[in-house]
């Protein structure tokens, strides 16, 4: 578990300091993450296992409080370690650096590989109708596909700009298990 919701949590509950796992969560679950957070701070002192049940039901509670201010599904916490692909790193680095060039780059070669590979596609699957409809469901599924997937990255961009990655955009995939 080494997502930024749960680092944050885990810093808040070392620190004794529940300001420091707050901006993860929407105001609206404020009170519920403050209320555990009274009840499991001393629970940590009982003993190693009691602490690793106490942080465990924090860690979950904040994620599960975090997810539905974005309208997404909680899925459980994920193992740290997990792939998040080259965009998240990239991201971070960006976020560093302070110039999106290099996360734009990224992403705009990927949609031009991408697009041009479904268009090759239905090009290929064009070519071969023969009139039945078998052959033509192959191409309007091909096509169909070509259009959503347009559209789902103009959504993508143009979702509400800084609002939060479940609100405006669909959610992320809880890629690094917060």
């Amino acid at each position: 578990m080494d997502g930024p919701v749960v680092t944050a949590a885990r810093q808040a509950l070392d620190a004794v300091d529940v300001a420091r796992v707050l901006p993860y969560v929407p105001a609206a679950g404020e009170a519920e993450v403050r209320a555990l957070f009274d009840r499991v701070v001393p629970v940590r002192n009982l003993g190693r296992e009691a602490a690793d049940v106490a942080d465990r039901l924090f860690f979950e509670t904040v994620v599960r409080i975090h997810r539905a201010g974005e309208g997404a599904a909680y899925t459980g916490l994920k193992p740290a370690g997990l792939d998040v692909g080259p965009a998240i790193p990239l991201a971070e680095r960006v976020l560093a650096e302070g110039s999106a060039g290099p996360l734009v780059d990224f992403l705009s070669e990927m949609i031009r590989t991408e697009a041009a590979r479904r268009l090759e596609r239905l090009r290929s699957l064009d070519l071969a109708r023969d009139g039945g409809v078998a052959g033509d469901r192959s191409w309007v599924e091909a096509m169909l596909g070509f259009k959503v997937y347009a559209h789902h990255v103009y959504k993508a961009i143009t979702a509400a700009g800084d609002a939060h990655h479940g609100r405006g955009g669909g959610s992320h995939a809880d890629p690094e298990g917060e």
